[in-house]
């Protein structure tokens, strides 16, 4: 049946490909301890005892409650398919609950680091040197994800009108728009992208042989130049989007509006970066406030 659930996620649920990969990895693990541990040939014979036990398995293995949490929505996802299509009579995730975990705040970089990032980092005049820009520029000029900016195609950007279409989570579209100094660069890089690049594709950032970008390569990028210009302890791609809502709620947009910019499907999901926005609410607070 776990082939049959990707299916469903892939083509009904319309999941990201780094979805179906993580549910993938998770059932197979799941499938292998109860084989190991209890003799049951397949997830649909498990009890809730037996998930709870794989559970502390993986608390034992040094997982934090984070991760397991992940990997117990997986399985709630997998049981409900399950029990709608009649397989299983009754769903062992009812009785199982979600560890308690501590919320983390968004990580962020402040203006003057992002600033210094953009303004004094050294980019050759080469297809790197304007990929690696570009690809700062995106992440921090749109907060588009990883997985969005790899799917980024030459067609999805309007240099006339100044935005790029997006596709997000699920194959939700959005149009994000970005700064006149962004479409420098992109126009820099498409320049440099013909001249350097002999065999190539509709993907907009693509590297030195011509295909399709990857995950790692991003990665390597971001972390490069941030290691020369802050100190905080996370850097990865996924900062930069974090920066982008941070700035755009401490300059006074509205949080319906990041929103719909970062792809969110709630507000719930935006607004943990209002805890974030605190140059905005001692603004607030000085303005207003009888003994500030």
């Amino acid at each position: 049946m776990q082939e049959t659930f990707l299916k469903y996620l892939r083509f009904e649920k319309r999941c990201s490909d780094h979805t179906l990969k993580s549910y993938d990895n998770d059932l197979t693990q799941f499938s292998a301890f109860l084989k190991s541990q209890f003799e049951v040939l397949t997830p649909e014979s498990a009890s809730h005892a037996m998930v709870r036990s794989w559970m502390v398995s993986l608390m034992d293995q040094g997982l934090d409650a984070r991760s397991v949490n992940r990997k117990v929505a997986c399985l709630r996802t997998f049981y409900k398919f399950l029990l709608k299509r009649d397989i299983i009579d009754q769903d062992p995730m009812q009785k199982v609950r979600a560890l308690k975990t501590s919320k983390k705040l968004p990580q962020f970089l402040n203006e003057k680091d992002i600033n210094r990032l953009l303004d004094n980092a050294v980019f050759e005049d080469t297809f790197i040197g304007w990929r690696d820009k570009l690809i700062l520029e995106l992440l921090y000029g749109t907060g588009t994800r990883l997985s969005e900016i790899i799917h980024l195609k030459d067609k999805d950007v309007d240099r006339l009108n100044h935005t790029i279409k997006v596709l997000g989570k699920r194959n939700k579209e959005r149009v994000i728009p970005f700064s006149k100094s962004m479409s420098q660069v992109i126009e820099q890089y498409q320049k440099k992208k013909e001249k350097e690049i002999e065999k190539s594709n509709d993907f907009l950032i693509i590297t030195e042989n011509g295909s399709q970008c990857y995950p790692m390569l991003i990665y390597r990028t971001v972390k490069k130049y941030l290691n020369q210009f802050t100190t905080i302890e996370k850097r990865s791609p996924h900062v930069l989007r974090h920066t982008f809502a941070t700035h755009l709620l401490n300059k006074g947009a509205e949080l319906n509006a990041v929103k719909d910019l970062l792809g969110h499907t709630s507000l719930a999901a935006t607004q943990v970066y209002t805890h974030n926005s605190m140059d905005k609410l001692k603004a607030v607070f000085d303005q207003a406030h009888p003994k500030a």
